[in-house]
């Protein structure tokens, strides 16, 4: 087994006992690998062991890396990957994002959504998106403030080629584990009051490492992992 396939097989196990400490069924919660400054061989890695979703920051990394993996991986038609776009998004980056992506994470303006939607290519269908949003209200983090998402998620909802999902957050990093429920019981009840408004949303997308029991135990429905399958990360 390899090192990739065995950090994985460790990290379904933690978010499986999460799960089963919060009363979830195990499949209510997808695990998102963020590759981001690994290598294509590392994607592969995770393939062979099961992995099909994949979270990246940086666009150009992440165009190459798409374009060398389908060069690399077995002709298999059984195996589809899902690509999550969840880094900051520039207006003028917005064509390849929606060509390419199957998700984005990192909505928090109306202006970006709208330049999705026009340059989604239609044969892709939909594409799914979620608001980020400033939790934690820290000036150095990007996303829409809590006041901010009710217009900004009903506004999206209404574009074409797109499909509104939910809510992605970053909260203040803590060890506490009472500030890290904290943090995601807000993202959660902001969730659910949108829902109550009429939207249909189906995703959290919320907790890394160092906080994933917290995550799963606030609902989270996707959790992105990054160091703990791949490694310490490596920056040129």
């Amino acid at each position: 087994m390899s090192t990739i396939a065995a950090n994985l097989q460790a990290v379904e196990a933690t978010i499986g006992a999460a799960c089963a400490a919060s009363g979830r069924p195990r499949e209510t919660v997808q695990l998102l690998a963020v590759s981001k400054t690994f290598p294509a061989e590392a994607v592969l890695e995770a393939i062979a062991a099961g992995q099909r979703a994949f979270g990246e920051n940086y666009l150009q990394e992440a165009l190459d890396k798409m374009q060398e993996v389908a060069r690399l991986q077995p002709d298999n038609a059984d195996i589809v990957l899902a690509w999550h776009f969840i880094g900051p998004i520039q207006s003028n980056k917005t064509r390849p994002i929606a060509a390419h992506f199957d998700w984005v994470h990192t909505v928090e303006r109306l202006k970006i959504a709208q330049r999705l939607s026009e340059q989604r290519p239609p044969e892709r269908g939909p594409l799914h998106i979620c608001l980020q949003v400033n939790i934690s209200g820290e000036t150095s983090k990007s996303g829409a403030s809590e006041a901010e998402v009710p217009a900004l998620a009903r506004e999206v909802a209404r574009l074409p080629n797109l499909r509104l999902r939910g809510l992605m957050a970053i909260p203040e990093a803590s060890s506490d584990p009472a500030r890290q429920r904290a943090a995601f019981a807000r993202l959660r009840a902001l969730y659910e009051r949108l829902r109550a408004d009429g939207l249909d949303l189906d995703t959290l997308s919320m907790g890394m490492s160092g906080d994933l029991a917290a995550a799963v135990a606030e609902g989270a429905t996707i959790v992105r992992i990054g160091s703990a399958i791949f490694g310490a990360r490596h920056y040129e």
